[in-house]
């Protein structure tokens, strides 16, 4: 295994990191298989994996209820005594935030549910606009001097799923703040924060983790016949895997990647391709790029997210909806951003929420029926989170 140095933290963490939002089930995302998980994490941490992600949410029976992969979690490192050998990185719900004292009621159950009484990595889980503006009026940043002065924290940041403008002044708001979890892969370096957001990350030496390096699985499963004919022309032959992870890790802005396995051969795989120095060649890189050109032939519509159409006048979040479903449709399934949608996007922003009123379409640049797309995006995910 390689490692890093996690920026100002002066950690050394594996560069990559096991994610447990996508842990094996037997009957439903609730039902963790136990044995199977177990062997993962075995596998994982004997090889040289030390940082482990969790959060309240992960494998619960909805969207955003009580999960139980903490709870799991910590049932794992107590029976096998692992606790200090591992850096644990968990998050605070901050969408189910609504005063004050519940910052800590959420944390005290997660260290309950995990069997400590300490968090390594404590992050302010997917903070979008409206949950920051929530939690900073709420006086999120005195609760972690708190938890950081009395041992319960050993080290604060955020995930987020936001622009470049609002990651920056999330960052400018706390000079505590010591880690950031953002998303990216070789198809996202112009989506949400992307490559501006870690060059950033880096120049302030904040740690830098990236989530969903391989889009929720969708870069390596259904590859489209275009795609495969691309990857045989590169000078070095890698697997779907290796191209992605490889990616990131050429990067010398990323310091830990979390992958969300749920097979202990995925397990092996992600761990033997971490344990490889891979340089890409600046042919390949360009492979790759063109490799995220041919992908984006397959989007929905032609949206550029101009913003021309905004605000809808009945609080439809037109730009974000066409989106996520261009991504999804980019990748030939829902499940490639139906997380993203049916989370980011608020449940009265959402295409259902249109009603066809047609005072958008004359502002669109790309000439796009913007009710009729969302009627597609609306067809596409459905109403409900079912895509687990």
């Amino acid at each position: 295994m390689l490692y890093n140095t996690l920026g100002k933290t002066g950690l050394k963490v594996s560069r990559l990191g096991f994610g447990t939002m996508r842990l094996p089930t037997i009957n439903s995302n609730a039902d963790i298989d136990k044995q199977e998980a177990s062997e993962m994490l075995s596998y994982g941490i004997e090889n040289g994996i030390n940082i482990i992600d969790t959060a309240y949410p992960y494998h619960s029976a909805g969207i955003d209820g009580n999960g139980n992969s903490e709870k799991f979690l910590g049932e794992f490192l107590k029976e096998n005594n692992l606790r200090d050998e591992i850096l644990l990185q968990t998050k605070s719900p901050s969408w189910l935030i609504e005063k004050k004292t519940d910052f800590e009621y959420y944390l005290d159950i997660q260290l309950e549910k995990l069997q400590t009484d300490y968090i390594d990595l404590y992050l302010l889980h997917s903070l979008t606009v409206p949950d920051w503006n929530k939690v900073h009026d709420l006086e999120v940043l005195d609760f972690l001097d708190d938890c950081l002065s009395s041992g319960k924290i050993k080290h604060v940041g955020f995930s987020s799923h936001i622009e470049i403008d609002y990651l920056i002044e999330i960052l400018d708001e706390y000079p505590k703040w010591e880690v950031a979890l953002t998303q990216m892969n070789y198809l996202d370096e112009y989506y949400q924060s992307g490559v501006m957001g870690l060059n950033y990350l880096k120049e302030i030496n904040m740690g830098s983790m990236v989530m969903e390096p391989l889009r929720g699985g969708r870069l390596v499963q259904n590859i489209p016949n275009e795609v495969q004919e691309l990857w045989s022309t590169a000078e070095k032959k890698r697997t779907p895997v290796e191209w992605a992870l490889q990616y990131l890790w050429n990067r010398n802005d990323v310091d830990c990647v979390f992958s969300g396995m749920n097979s202990l051969n995925q397990v092996k795989e992600n761990v033997r391709i971490a344990s490889i120095e891979d340089k890409i060649s600046e042919n390949d890189q360009e492979l790759i790029r063109e490799v995220a050109r041919t992908y984006r032939t397959f989007l929905g519509n032609s949206c550029t997210r101009c913003g021309y159409c905004m605000p809808c006048p009945h609080g439809v979040d037109i730009i974000n909806c066409l989106t996520e479903y261009n991504i999804a449709h980019m990748m030939q399934n829902p499940k490639a951003s139906a997380m993203q949608y049916f989370t980011l996007i608020d449940d009265d922003s959402r295409a259902d929420s249109c009603i066809n009123c047609g005072e958008c379409i004359p502002f669109c640049t790309q000439m796009l029926n913007i009710p009729e797309e969302l009627q597609k995006v609306y067809e596409y995910f459905g109403s409900e989170f079912n895509h687990f």
